[in-house]
């Protein structure tokens, strides 16, 4: 079969031999791919990942000197069963899978990893445990886009947005616009979404973000519709005094009538900042710009050592959140909202490559007024 392999930075098409099924393993026929944002560092950078997956206990991660086919966001279609499968879809399926796979040496992340192949290429293994039908005839282009809008409903789930509270996304790349379509598919009223790039922001806009801001020109974290929040320390002591003058006022023990409303979850108002860029520095700037009480979700991933200054973020009292990836239930969730039509990722998709154009498709994407998702299709 051919595959797209990544070795110290080039990318070749290749043949390979038909993958063969593990027990517990499917071999699925690849119908569309999406080129992942950890691609393109993997490409030149995948000994720096490779150091941070050890760090936290991984020692299989590829390496540069490796012949690693990538590719983590996938459709595809059932073609056979390993043993000691149950075999409950039959062959032809439309199926989309999380990408890790069981080996003899453990769980390898599919397309990150010499041992388990990923899908720039016409075939690859799945995990039984780890595939799901795809429902409702949906397109195999948007369920190719499970695993990245799976990454955003889990972040969205970790910001514990309310939907009446203003959501901020910083950085309007695939990962922030499937954010800001998974916020508004949440429910949130209203998301402001801020990045320099032009076509970026047009696209927000097309994903459902209400206000679109050029940080260049204006700060996303103005107030706006008199959101109530709180930017200076003077704000933040007039509220505590005013608000213990007003209840003790009342016949009851104030601190009884303040212990409740902390149950109940009243306090200041504040937004919920997503960090979708990656940079560093970015961090650093939202410590130092957000209002008071800010919940900041950290869900771009910087590779490079960052800093911000803690004091900053103490007096703020600024709740800061990272998140990797999502659960098998964020998966099925999300699969299900693109199913049933309650999310749309049309507009992220900007292209579509058969295996020969990856290497184009790489230097495309450095362009973000180009493009932002480009899409594999092996058959081409």
């Amino acid at each position: 079969m051919r595959a797209v392999a990544c070795q110290q930075g080039a990318l070749e098409v290749i043949e390979l031999p038909e993958p063969e099924p593990r027990p517990g393993q499917v071999r699925i026929e690849v119908t569309r791919c999406g080129i992942c944002g950890s691609d393109l560092h993997a490409r030149h950078g995948i000994d720096q990942l490779a150091d941070v997956a050890l760090g936290v206990g991984y020692d299989r991660f590829g390496r540069s000197d490796q012949q690693v086919v990538f590719g983590h966001e996938f459709s595809g279609r059932v073609a056979e069963y390993g043993p000691k499968c149950k075999g409950a879809l039959a062959t032809g399926t439309p199926v989309v899978a999380l990408p890790l796979l069981r080996g003899e040496n453990g769980v390898d992340a599919t397309g990150l990893s010499q041992h388990a192949p990923g899908a720039y290429a016409e075939q690859l293994l799945v995990q039984e445990s780890m595939m799901m039908a795809v429902p409702n005839g949906l397109d195999p282009t948007v369920a190719a886009l499970t695993e990245p809008m799976a990454v955003a409903l889990h972040a969205v789930r970790r910001g514990e947005v309310g939907k009446r509270d203003v959501a901020i996304v910083i950085g309007c790349g695939p990962i922030g616009l499937g954010t800001i379509l998974m916020l508004k598919a949440t429910g949130v009223r209203t998301v402001i979404a801020s990045d320099f790039s032009p076509g970026r922001r047009a696209l927000a806009e097309h994903c459902g973000a209400d206000i679109v801001i050029d940080p260049s020109e204006d700060s996303p974290y103005e107030p706006r519709n008199d959101a109530g929040w709180l930017s200076k320390a003077d704000d933040v002591f007039d509220l505590a005094l005013d608000t213990r003058e007003k209840l003790g006022r009342l016949p009851i023990g104030w601190w009884h009538v303040w212990r409740l409303a902390e149950k109940l979850g009243a306090g200041p108002k504040h937004p919920v900042v997503f960090e979708c860029v990656g940079v560093p520095g970015v961090i650093s700037q939202i410590v130092d710009s957000a209002p008071f009480f800010s919940r900041v979700v950290v869900v771009g991933v910087c590779l490079g050592a960052d800093s911000f200054t803690p004091a900053m973020a103490i007096n703020k009292e600024i709740d800061l959140r990272f998140v990797l990836g999502y659960t098998p239930l964020d998966f099925r969730d999300t699969l299900h909202l693109l199913a049933e039509g309650k999310v749309n990722p049309q507009p992220m998709i900007t292209g579509t490559v058969g295996l020969t154009g990856v290497e184009g498709a790489f230097s495309d994407l450095e362009d973000p007024e180009k493009h932002a998702k480009i899409l594999i299709d092996p058959s081409v």
